[in-house]
């Protein structure tokens, strides 16, 4: 069987076609089954995810796609209770199948360090992680680590899917030593690179941090 992807906001495919199609035969969604993953989608599946006691963060992940009646048994997964099972035998490590043993969201940390921090001193990586887990721990951002990802133009690396690139051994390591609570950011809520172009309003920022090419700041 074949695993069904993370959907998000921008997402499109069969994949979003099957989770509207779920949705609104159960009320939850009133648009077109398009395969488009945007706004009417969104709060639908954040709707059900609240109706069905689960992180409200409008990402379909191996949790929602289970409730919305899709086993995720075969996938590379498991069902749930079988990664919670997972979880208490194995600790995660860079060596073996990472992706499988992504408890505690570590991999996809390390995936978003690897896209938007290519290139910058290893603090700089390690910072651009912290800055997420801020986010996870503030009211003003989604509640959870795959909610922040994959916020709506969050992140460029996830809009543009370089995210999706082989995450390199550096990354993996920053994104540990985030997991184990190092911020050297000064708990930063964003990061910029002014040789882009950013909106104005960042600058409004009361900045904490620069470090390589991010300057970073609440």
């Amino acid at each position: 069987m074949a695993q069904n992807k993370t959907l998000y906001w921008g997402s499109t495919g069969n994949d979003v076609n099957k989770a509207q199609y779920k949705l609104s035969q159960w009320g939850f969604y009133k648009g077109a089954v398009d395969g488009v993953y945007g706004a009417k989608t969104s709060q639908a599946v954040k709707s059900f995810q609240a109706r069905n006691g689960l992180s409200t963060d409008g990402v379909v992940g191996d949790n929602t796609w289970e409730r919305l009646g899709y086993a995720v048994r075969d996938t590379a997964w498991g069902s749930q209770n079988e990664q919670k099972k997972k979880a208490n035998v194995g600790q995660w490590s860079s060596t073996g199948n990472a992706q499988t043993r992504d408890k505690n969201g570590t991999y996809l940390l390390a995936k978003v360090i690897a896209g938007e921090a290519r290139g910058e001193p290893y603090l700089g990586k390690v910072a651009v992680g912290a800055v997420m887990l801020n986010r996870v721990q503030s009211s003003a951002f989604p509640n959870t680590l795959a909610g922040v990802v994959y916020q709506p133009l969050a992140f460029e690396s996830v809009s543009n899917g370089q995210y999706g690139r082989p995450v390199d051994q550096e990354s993996l390591k920053a994104a540990r030593q985030v997991m184990s609570g190092w911020d050297p950011t000064n708990g930063a809520l964003y990061f910029w690179n002014p040789a882009k172009r950013v909106s104005p309003w960042i600058w409004s920022r009361n900045i904490t941090m620069r470090i390589g090419r991010h300057v970073y700041g609440i």
